[in-house]
């Protein structure tokens, strides 16, 4: 095949990327199981289930990394190759300005900015579409979480919400 990247080495890609991330879920949920307490299999304990639910999730994530690597898949360099930084970048900075700014601001002050941003930065939306979206939805959540859930969250230097 002619080209930078095949079919088959992208679906590689994809694959070693897939079973990595099970890989990793896997872990966690072996460490869950691991902290609710095993036990027994006469006596199991809160995290039995979990615990071997999580060794088999690594065995099968496991199996497919290892077909990824196998059959020709990508190198270390070629995983970043044609890496797209900029967005990603972008989404990490709103979030890390949102999450200095939430207690301060409080949760109304600090999402709004962030759903607007977010919505005309990363795949830009039409204003008349980004605006409504980016009050109503941290709305929304709000209501939810105070009235609904009785959650309290931080209502900011001005006590909006």
């Amino acid at each position: 095949m002619t080209g930078t990247g095949s079919a088959k080495g992208r679906l590689n890609n994809s694959e070693l990327w897939g079973g990595l991330v099970g890989l990793a879920l896997g872990i966690f949920v072996i460490w869950s199981g691991y902290k609710l307490k095993i036990g027994g299999i006469h006596d199991p304990g809160s995290g039995f289930v979990l615990f071997y639910t999580g060794i088999l999730m690594c065995l099968f994530a496991l199996s497919i990394v290892v077909g990824a690597v196998t059959e020709g898949g990508p190198t270390v360099g070629s995983l970043w190759k044609g890496t797209r930084w900029t967005k990603p970048l972008v989404v990490i900075g709103c979030l890390s300005v949102f999450a200095i700014l939430f207690e301060p601001l409080g949760f109304l002050l600090s999402a709004i900015p962030l759903l607007l941003l977010l919505l005309r930065v990363i795949d830009p939306v039409r204003w008349t579409l980004a605006i409504p979206l980016a009050v109503l939805a941290p709305l929304c959540v709000w209501w939810v979480l105070k009235h609904g859930l009785l959650i309290r969250l931080p209502s900011g230097m001005l006590g909006i919400g």
